[in-house]
């Protein structure tokens, strides 16, 4: 399922048009853009948690050449899914 066709899904489900629930859905994700960058989790009770992690700095091997590269520090996002989610799923 890709964002279009989520739209139309809930859109249904909540008797709405498209539109509405577009925008609705776009400020939700900003918001938890928004919490991830100040470093803050975001945490839905029963469906899962995103969490800013950071990667250090380390040293890698470039496959083509087997040269050593260094590979920099960054930031990423991993997400747990909880209870409710994993039980559903199985």
């Amino acid at each position: 399922m890709n964002k279009g066709e989520l739209i139309a899904n809930v859109a249904k489900a909540v008797n709405s048009n498209k539109q509405e629930v577009g925008k609705v859905l776009d400020a939700i994700l900003d918001e938890v853009l928004k919490s991830l960058k100040e470093g803050n989790d975001v945490t839905l009770v029963g469906f899962g948690t995103w969490k800013k992690k950071s990667r250090a700095a380390r040293t890698g091997r470039n496959p083509q050449t087997g040269e050593t590269i260094e590979i920099p520090a960054k930031n990423t996002v991993t997400f747990t899914a909880g209870k409710s989610l994993k039980d559903s799923v199985n």
